[in-house]
């Protein structure tokens, strides 16, 4: 089985979801919808939460987790990524910040406890490490 991520691949992964789903709502809503609008805080949560549940359940892992070659994989050992519902839980678990903070030693989150799931580390294909 993969490496579990460490807390710091997590939130480096974390901090590019979020400011690539900060710049899809400024690419949708503009500069100045993005400075007047009250709910722009929102609208990139619920991007974030809509990219990282469909992009976990399809590939393993959202746009910051594939960049930073993490992936979210069941916690049964199969190397699956969750299916969408699991995905979607896990994703509003985490915008929540709460469950990502309440974890176990083994270093798995409340959002990956419930979801079932689990957030491995993937080396590099050149050192011969495990891939999930």
């Amino acid at each position: 089985m993969p490496d579990q991520a460490s807390w710091l691949q997590r939130v480096l992964a974390l901090v590019v979801d979020w400011i690539a789903s900060t710049l899809v709502v400024l690419l949708a809503i503009g500069p100045g919808g993005w400075s007047e609008d009250p709910l722009a805080g929102f609208y990139t949560l619920l991007v974030f939460v809509v990219e990282s549940a469909v992009l976990t359940a399809t590939v393993g892992g959202s746009f910051g987790k594939l960049a930073t070659r993490l992936r979210v994989v069941r916690e049964d050992g199969s190397g699956r990524p969750p299916d969408l519902l699991r995905s979607l839980l896990r994703s509003a678990m985490v915008a929540v910040v709460i469950p990502p903070l309440v974890f176990r030693p083994d270093g798995r989150g409340l959002h990956d406890m419930v979801a079932g799931s689990r957030t491995v580390s993937l080396h590099d294909l050149r050192s011969g490490g495990p891939q999930a």
